[in-house]
């Protein structure tokens, strides 16, 4: 876990803590050096300013004290560094911008050695490798207002489920992100090590909480839609602001978020820590990176102080996902419609592109957004009309292949792996919001199913009722041949 204090770190050395202080003189100059004239205005800026704020040793210590057992990365303008990395001394931050490094980001997987992770790795070894996670709710908003509402629910619920220390950071752009430290969390919970619970667990308490904040987090951003017409800029969308409400990122294996103090490189803005108690006073101003004050983002929790939020969250999933199984519309009454009994998963043989439902093929055409959670809808659809397992990582490989930016083969690995660690589940509902964010809406004819496989189990059954119905058409052709035949041979005779 990170420290305040640097008292058992190793001392920089000489050379080190040298590089590590820059010369500011003419850092800030609006004219670019000749062998960087070539470099866009905007980008040489962002780069001076970068030089600028990161050569404030308060930033540097504060950034290095958060990376300790986490993986980091830096982000360059043309993408992110090598994986895995972290930092040995303060310094090291600087050292990195002289290289063009913008911003960094962080794991919130606590690890024994993060330089002994592995891309593609198995689960069982990441587990032996990880000592524990911090919940990090990362608040995802088209407008930094409906962000504040969120956060301010969020914090109201923690507190509600005795959570007293809370640790929340502007994200440097249009949201926050709220920490509760893996000290905070059980050990174990019914011989369940926690610390092998990841992503599971954090994604089952942030679903939680998406689902307890919902109805006030509509009502309220309402009123703000309202009550802010005309006044403030980041509300627009006056008629429909359910379109635009607020979620949460669920999180997946190695997932990374801002460091607290990182730049953002759209808005030059710093990642500042805010008190959680004044979330809605804060104003874009307060992240000045020339101006912003250094505070701790990890709280100091109370060891278990969590543990009723993450049971309470696994009792609710546990009956969300019975609720599911029963109402799962997966096997049909004689007319496709009447859903009945559990969820089984279905077992098609020969799988023709005529039973895929239309939107789970324009997500396999390849996407441009969404790329992860396409992952999870390609997963669990294929598993539960029965597909085998190779036949599934071949889709995927072809899939993946026709996206704009393909995912890495580990990221897709990791997926499957956790996915056949578990029970089959359906694909998300078709009533749900999912397919709209990934940029695909499901079509009037699929909105008239609960699920893509309800429409798979439709199609099955509709096809399989064609083939009876032509199969009783034949009989019926072949019994109205023979008796013409009869009566011939007997007309024959007379």
């Amino acid at each position: 876990m990170p420290s305040d204090s640097l008292e058992n770190k190793p001392k920089e050395s000489k050379e080190q803590s040298e590089c590590s202080e820059p010369n500011l003189k003419g850092m800030i100059s609006a004219r670019p050096p000749a062998s960087e004239a070539k470099v866009p205005l905007r980008e040489q800026r962002i780069r001076n300013l970068t030089h600028l704020y990161y050569s404030r040793p308060e930033v540097r210590k504060a950034i290095f004290q958060f990376s300790q057992n986490r993986e980091i990365v830096p982000r360059y303008f043309e993408g992110f560094g090598k994986r895995p990395d972290s930092l040995q001394y303060p310094g090291d931050v600087f050292q990195m911008v002289k290289k063009g490094a913008t911003s960094f980001h962080c794991s919130e997987e606590i690890w024994n050695d993060p330089l002994e992770i592995q891309t593609g790795m198995p689960a069982k070894q990441l587990n032996s490798l990880r000592t524990g996670w911090d919940l990090l709710l990362d608040i995802d908003s088209k407008y930094l207002d409906y962000s504040k509402v969120l956060a301010e629910i969020i914090i109201k619920i923690l507190k509600f489920y005795g959570i007293k220390n809370i640790g929340i950071k502007f994200s440097g752009s249009k949201g926050f992100h709220i920490i509760i430290p893996a000290k905070a969390f059980p050990e174990e919970i019914n011989g369940i090590k926690t610390s092998e619970m990841f992503p599971e667990w954090p994604r089952i308490i942030t679903q939680f909480i998406m689902d307890v904040s919902n109805k006030e987090l509509i009502e309220k951003v309402t009123h703000l839609t309202k009550e802010s017409a005309g006044f403030s800029k980041y509300v627009r969308d006056f008629e429909a602001p359910k379109e635009v409400v607020p979620d949460l990122v669920l999180v997946s294996s190695r997932h990374l978020f801002r460091m607290p103090y990182s730049l953002h490189e759209k808005t030059s803005l710093a990642s500042a820590v805010l008190d959680a108690d004044s979330v809605g006073l804060f104003h874009p101003r307060d992240a000045d990176p020339l101006k912003v004050k250094i505070i701790n983002f990890m709280p100091e929790s109370e060891a278990g102080e969590a543990s009723e939020l993450l049971r309470e969250a696994l009792d609710w999933h546990k009956n969300r996902s019975l609720e599911e199984k029963k109402d799962s519309p997966v096997e049909f009454s004689r007319t496709g419609n009447v859903p009945k009994g559990d969820f089984t998963p279905m077992k098609i043989t020969n799988l023709s592109e005529d039973l895929i439902p239309p939107t789970i093929k324009k997500i396999l055409a390849g996407v441009s957004d969404g790329r992860k959670r396409s992952v999870f809808v390609i997963i669990n659809f294929f598993r539960a009309i029965g597909l085998e397992k190779r036949e599934i990582e071949s889709r995927l490989e072809d899939w993946n292949k026709k996206n704009e930016v393909p995912l890495k083969e580990g990221y897709i690995k990791t997926q499957m792996d956790w996915s056949y660690r578990n029970k089959i589940i359906l694909p998300p509902n078709y009533d749900k919001d999912y397919y709209k964010g990934i940029g695909i809406p499901p079509t009037e004819e699929e909105l008239r199913f609960k699920n893509p496989v309800s429409f798979v189990s439709r199609k099955v059954w509709l096809l399989g009722q064609r083939e009876r119905e032509a199969t009783e058409e034949r009989k019926r052709l072949e019994k109205k041949a023979k008796a013409k035949v009869k009566k011939e041979k007997k007309e024959k005779k007379g």
